[in-house]
């Protein structure tokens, strides 16, 4: 039986966006469920717009989601090369190939000329597409032409034939080649479009199954055409619903699509990013289920895969992040707010407070919102204040503090639950004053445990200084 061989072949032309990652994500996990390859390869032929960041973002996503290539770039293989520049002979040789059987042409039309026609077309209330008008050259003047002026070659598509096939996802498709124009398959560059490097590459690469965006359906006839001429067979389609934004629009920035490196610089863990990826379009039980990669390769399955397009959903990436923050040991999340404390923050310290504000945090630079005062005093003024009474909080607070000589949590609760008894004061309108006094916030972790780890000395400091406003 023959090995199940995918790709991922991106363009480095911008940064790569989570629609990107999700196909990727979708590939992999086929592969590793059915003991095949994973190829990445870079579709690099638009070279005005390479952009050699792009090509290292990719790379680097791929490898911060555990997303590890079998061929490709930086790791070779047996069918490279892996970038579509790098294979300029392989397109033009088959070019020709596709010319001498007659399933394509040369076309010296030139800008000028295609505009024109494109103008009078959309006059007219035509959909724009080439007339043909190189098509009937005589071979003589065909070579007379190409000794002078530069060319293109265009895919000559079949009159009137209807292309079927079976979509592993969308089901029976069929589109009559009259809908379809003569693409362009080798630009005057000697680079060819994408519509002839990629049947080209995922025939000479072996690939058995195409998974990639809806997007792309409309292509197909082209392709088909491309392997009929050649006799080439056509490997398994498969295309993935479209992710639409919470208003059924484009997904853009506005609905907080971002790629997935800036999630990771804000403290998106890669646990979330992968399970909320793959309920974009695929469906098991609820939808709410906390899956691994470990736990998708066993359970993923392209007949889960939804035909209608799919909702980008920011508020449920931040569940998915807050579950899996909370599932890490402290040990663990100390290590993975690295990048967002202090440089200078002790271990320990961080240690003690982890366990104040995991259950609240959603992601991990929420750290520096609710426990930036640890490191760094507050700037604290009267105006924060919400309670009238509050320096009298805080004078009772002070003088009985003072007093404490073991300086813990039982011993700090017990006299500030005495001045509030002692008073008759609401215990929340107390340590409110206290939280802002010391925190400079309304929402901090308990003030007892926040004191604790502060210290004596600058937890009198900050409430004096409060107390001065």
């Amino acid at each position: 039986m023959e090995k199940l061989r995918v790709r991922f072949a991106p363009s480095p032309t911008g940064v790569p966006h989570i629609g990107n990652t999700r196909t990727a994500l979708f590939n992999w996990l086929l592969t590793r469920q059915n003991k095949g390859q994973f190829i990445v390869r870079i579709e690099d032929t638009d070279r005005k717009r390479f952009n050699s960041q792009s090509l290292d973002k990719i790379l680097e996503i791929l490898k911060f989601l555990g997303l590890n290539w079998d061929e490709g770039p930086q790791t070779g293989g047996s069918y490279g090369p892996y970038f579509q520049s790098q294979r300029l002979d392989l397109y033009q040789k088959t070019a020709e190939e596709l010319v001498k059987k007659g399933a394509a042409y040369y076309c010296f039309c030139s800008p000028q000329r295609l505009e024109k026609l494109r103008k009078e077309q959309r006059a007219k209330g035509q959909i724009p597409r080439y007339d043909r008008h190189c098509l009937s050259l005589s071979k003589a003047e065909v070579e007379k032409k190409k000794r002078t002026e530069k060319y293109v070659i265009r895919l000559k598509m079949p009159d009137s034939k209807i292309f079927s096939w079976h979509d592993l996802i969308q089901g029976d498709i069929s589109i009559n080649s009259k809908e379809v124009d003569d693409q362009v398959l080798l630009k005057s560059d000697g680079f060819p479009t994408y519509h002839l490097a990629v049947v080209v590459d995922d025939h000479l690469m072996r690939i058995t199954h195409v998974v990639r965006g809806v997007e792309w359906i409309s292509s197909v006839p082209k392709h088909l055409a491309i392997y009929e001429a050649l006799g080439w067979p056509v490997p398994k389609l498969a295309h993935l619903p479209l992710i639409l934004g919470s208003d059924r629009t484009k997904l853009s920035k506005r609905h907080g699509a971002k790629s997935i490196l800036d999630y990771r610089d804000e403290g998106y863990l890669k646990e979330a990013l992968i399970n909320f990826m793959a309920y974009l379009g695929w469906s098991y039980r609820d939808n709410a289920q906390l899956l691994s990669l470990e736990d998708l390769v066993k359970v993923f399955n392209l007949k889960n895969i939804q035909k209608q397009n799919c909702v980008f959903d920011i508020q449920k990436l931040d569940w998915f992040n807050g579950q899996y923050i909370r599932m890490k040991l402290d040990k663990e999340l100390v290590e993975l707010l690295k990048p967002f404390v202090p440089q200078n923050a002790d271990k320990e310290i961080l240690l003690k407070i982890v366990p104040l504000i995991k259950e609240r945090m959603i992601k991990l630079s929420d750290f520096s919102k609710m426990a930036g005062f640890f490191f760094k005093r507050p700037n604290v003024n009267s105006s924060l204040f919400d309670n009238k009474n509050y320096q009298d909080h805080l004078k009772k607070a002070l003088s009985a503090l003072q007093s404490i000589e073991v300086w813990k949590e039982p011993e700090i609760t017990g006299v500030l639950m005495k001045i509030i008894k002692d008073n008759g004061w609401k215990t929340g309108d107390f340590f409110m004053s206290l939280r802002i006094a010391v925190a400079g916030s309304h929402q901090t972790p308990p003030i007892n445990d926040s004191a604790v780890i502060l210290g004596k000395e600058e937890t009198l400091l900050r409430l004096n200084e409060a107390l001065k406003a």
